[in-house]
């Protein structure tokens, strides 16, 4: 049987750059705030993701798929969980939280389209 994945939406980013971040993880339409100290956008794409993954554990969810709009945080955590033990950093920390529920599958879409990033940018209106 062909379980239906759970979308889970993640975006971080910070203001200045660098500076205090944020992420947003969008989960069957709820947003989860977070926030998580300082550093680059880089960082926040990444504990952005880490925070998906960690809330998506805690709820039990299972055939996950992760979506943002990082491409290279994105290509580096599917490699995050080709190559974990050779990872460091961020990656590692994801790779380490994979290690034993990988989530179905990890993808980019376009900014316009991440229910996180949309969230995200709601609080900072221009």
């Amino acid at each position: 049987m062909t379980h239906p994945r759970i979308k889970i939406f993640f975006d971080g980013g910070c203001r200045p750059n660098p500076g205090a971040i944020e992420a947003a993880v969008v989960i069957r339409g709820h947003v989860h705030w977070f926030y998580l100290g300082h550093g680059n956008n880089q960082d926040a794409e990444w504990l952005a993701l880490i925070e998906a993954v960690k809330l998506s554990q805690t709820l039990g969810l299972e055939h996950v798929e992760l979506i943002g709009d990082a491409l290279e945080v994105v290509d580096h955590a599917n490699r995050a969980m080709r190559d974990g033990a050779r990872e460091q950093g961020h990656a590692a920390t994801f790779a380490a939280l994979v290690e034993n529920r990988r989530p179905a599958r990890i993808r980019w879409i376009k900014r316009q389209q991440n229910l996180a990033g949309i969230a995200l940018a709601s609080r900072h209106p221009r």
